[in-house]
């Protein structure tokens, strides 16, 4: 991981400060929690190094957050309408995959989040992420391969695929082109 010139590292530092002090955790406690180095966590919170996609899911879960509503979180402005050319764009720079807020605002039971996977790219996220959210998956181009524990789903352009229990997952771009998807979702009442 490198240095972060993403204006949003700053938010996304401060948003895992907050949330990790609103729950009286220690840097090593959210690291044991999230299976992640003390030091990794660090580094991003003192804005070091840019976060990948799979470290976010790992923090966002152990959190009791969606990673959607991490992300939001740092991107947050109160408004009810973001214009598409307004919508945050997020990049990982472990795999290629951009994340498109598509939703105006977080804090509601649902988000809306636009993914394009590059080809060859595979990203895991651990079963936490998955525990306190409805999630579904509607690919709008090319095909997405969906682990979820021990199955896989085949998922191609206009299928939509509702996650069942919790389990570990991994989003996969087997095929030669990007890979484009509209994931939605909404958080369990407690």
């Amino acid at each position: 991981m490198e240095a972060v010139p993403d204006p949003l590292a700053a938010s996304l530092a401060l948003v895992l400060r907050r949330a990790r002090s609103q729950r009286r955790w220690s840097v090593q406690d959210l690291a044991d929690r999230a299976g992640v180095s003390r030091s990794m966590i660090s580094k991003v919170e003192r804005e070091e190094a840019q976060p990948t996609a799979v470290l976010l899911g790992r923090l966002s879960g152990a959190l009791g957050m969606t990673l959607t509503e991490l992300l939001g979180r740092a991107e947050q402005d109160g408004r009810r309408l973001v214009r598409r050319a307004d919508q945050p764009i997020w990049v990982d720079p472990g795999s290629g995959y951009r994340r498109r807020a598509v939703s105006p605002a977080v804090g509601g039971a649902t988000q809306l989040v636009e993914v394009e996977l590059p080809p060859g790219a595979r990203v895991p996220y651990p079963r936490d992420s998955y525990r306190f959210v409805e999630h579904q998956i509607w690919v709008l181009e090319g095909t997405l391969h969906f682990e979820e524990g021990d199955l896989e789903h085949v998922v191609h352009e206009g299928d939509c695929l509702e996650l069942g229990s919790p389990a570990d997952c991994v989003y996969a771009n087997r095929g030669g082109r990007p890979c484009r998807y509209l994931v939605v979702v909404t958080r369990r009442p407690a």
